[in-house]
This record gives C-alpha cells, structure tokens and sequence, in this order.
C-alpha cells in the first residue's frame, strides 16, 4: 500500500490556489478538467516532495460545503512557524491557534479546511506577539 494523497472539496479554486499556493508555498503539480463530470482536480505538494499530495475538487456546479469539521486537518511542517504565520496574517489569513509555543499552530483555508503549522524541529523559542495572542474560532 502506498499514501497517494488527499482530497478536499474547494468552492471557489482561484482563491483556493492562492491560499495553498502563493500563500502555504505548495506547488501546483498537475491539473485535470473533466467537461463530463463538470469538475477540475489539481493535484499540489510542497516544494520536493511529490510523494504527500493534495487534490482540489472543485465542482463546477453550486454548492453549500460544511465547515469539514469531520475531516480533520491537514499537517505541514514548516522552517520557521514565526514567519509563515506573520507572512498568512499579512494576506488577511486568520490564525486560528497561534504559535503561542513555537511549535504548533492552526489556520483555515478559504473552505475551512483546518490547516495544522508545525515547526520543524524543536519548538522556536517563545515571543511576542505569539505568546499572548488569543484563539480565533476553532480549528
């Protein structure tokens, strides 16, 4: 047996894109338009690792999606929590569980997905403003 990848339902795939692209840094590795089915896969990764792969279904027609709270979460590490977290505030990207401990912290994709942060390593060292920051919604 082999992992091949995860699914997600998104609503609206440019937003999604950037989210998972331009702001998480995964890359986009392959896409598939079925006009039968009226939907689109992309298939994404972080940078080298092909073998841990995301797919985005995207369902051409209209649709009401939950908050995906029965799927769990997806998990990446990451260099440097501090500054992927500064960097997702900046393009408006709420942080659900901030780093408070250096190691780990929860956002949503613009489909609540819950996307877990952990630091790669051992946990950064505790700082501002991090440590104070209070939980937002749930993850």
């Amino acid at each position: 047996m082999k992992y091949l990848h995860t699914m997600v339902r998104v609503l609206d795939l440019d937003k999604s894109l950037e989210f998972y692209c331009k702001h998480l840094g995964l890359e986009e590795l392959g896409r598939y338009d079925n006009e039968q089915g009226r939907f689109t896969l992309v298939f994404l990764a972080a940078p080298g690792q092909r073998e841990a792969q995301i797919e985005l279904t995207h369902n051409w027609d209209p649709e009401t999606l939950g908050e995906g709270r029965n799927f769990g979460h997806l998990a990446y590490e990451v260099d440097d929590i501090y500054g992927l977290c500064e960097k997702l505030m900046k393009a408006g990207v709420t942080i659900n569980r901030p780093p408070r401990d250096g190691r780990m912290a929860f956002v949503r994709s613009p489909d609540n997905v819950s996307i877990e942060l952990l630091q790669k390593g051992p946990a950064l060292p505790v700082k501002e403003p991090w440590a104070s920051m209070p939980n937002t919604g749930h993850w």
